[in-house]
């Protein structure tokens, strides 16, 4: 029995030496791997990543005008059909205008007379009875004249309506015997040659929107087709609310299928874009900034603040705040503080 508890105690003994030794043997390694914890990094890559959106979009004619009177007064002659096609400078319709003739005669009356009687006053002038001021006079009146018959003409002209571009009418809205004005609308005209498309993008695309890119679009009404065109113009400002810019792109329509005011599926796409693409796990948000942990010389890390672009599952996009090639840390960005060195257990 004493040889037994003998043997138990050294046992013990020995056990607790090699336990101090490990202790000892491990003590110093233990600020080293703190200092150095272990992360998996990714390199900052520029890939091809297509310039695409989907949005929805409002079909309007190329050129658009609701056909109205200057004048107030009775419509005498209605020379279109609804939904004719007309040509520009084509007469659509005509109102009473005895008064504006009336009125034309008499200016024009009225012109005779006063250049009579500056002719007149130019030859006297000459032998010195009259003088350069009733000359003058005379000159002003002759002028006024002039004004008062095309003043009488261009009323003329208004009693008779014409197209003021090529398109398609719309529904007459008057009959003959109608009295009209200037607030009266007596039919539409539109030019739906091509259609213009407006639509909004978030304006994360921004950067990449530039005139002539392709779009397509597609309608419920034709659900076989598509519709191809480009981009022509880009609004000067982005929604503050909405956080999107409003695009416009031109659609041919020789068929006529499109009419203003459709709706439209829009898919904006751009095939020759590159990007620099980070994995997603990478980006650590900050209220409203972005960082990532970078992993420079001899291991050291940094953190850069970055402005990030459209995203894929899995990818975001890096417009400034980071050069190709840079490694940045996508596992383990919880341990890694700036300054510390870290230890690269994977590159992916």
């Amino acid at each position: 029995m004493i040889f037994c508890k003998g043997s138990q105690y050294v046992i013990k003994r020995l056990h607790s030496l090699l336990a101090l030794a490990v202790l000892l043997s491990t003590a110093g390694q233990l600020p080293a791997q703190q200092q150095a914890p272990g992360v998996i990094v990714s390199e900052a890559r520029i890939e091809p990543f297509p310039l695409s959106s989907e949005a929805l979009g409002n079909a309007r004619a190329n050129e658009a005008v609701d056909i109205r009177p200057e004048i107030t007064a009775a419509v005498t002659d209605i020379s279109f059909e609804e939904g004719m096609p007309v040509e520009k400078g084509e007469v659509l319709l005509r109102l009473e205008n005895s008064e504006p003739l009336a009125d034309l005669a008499a200016a024009r009356a009225t012109l005779v007379d006063f250049e009579s009687q500056y002719r007149r006053s130019s030859e006297l002038f000459k032998t010195r009875v009259v003088s350069e001021s009733e000359l003058e006079q005379m000159e002003a009146k002759r002028d006024a004249g002039r004004a008062a018959v095309n003043a009488a003409e261009a009323r003329l002209k208004q009693t008779v309506i014409r197209a003021p571009f090529s398109g398609q009418l719309g529904l007459r809205r008057v009959s003959i015997g109608s009295i009209v004005s200037p607030l009266s609308i007596i039919t539409t005209l539109d030019d739906t040659s091509k259609i213009k498309l407006d639509f909004d993008v978030p304006e994360v695309f921004l950067a990449r929107l530039e005139k002539g890119l392709t779009v397509t679009a597609r309608s419920a009404a034709w659900p076989e087709l598509e519709f191809s065109g480009h981009v022509i113009s880009i609004d000067t400002r982005v929604d503050p609310i909405s956080r999107t810019i409003t695009v416009r792109a031109l659609l041919p329509n020789e068929h006529a299928r499109l009419r203003p005011g459709m709706f439209l599926t829009v898919s904006l796409l751009k095939e020759d874009v590159e990007a620099l693409m980070v994995p997603e796990q990478a980006i650590v948000p900050e209220r409203s900034k972005q960082f990532v942990y970078v992993v420079g010389e001899h291991g050291l890390v940094d953190r850069v603040e970055v402005i990030t672009g459209r995203r894929r599952p899995g990818q975001v996009e890096i417009l400034d705040g980071l050069s190709p090639g840079v490694l940045i840390i996508t596992e383990g960005t919880q341990k890694a503080r700036p300054g510390q060195a870290v230890n690269i257990l994977e590159s992916r």
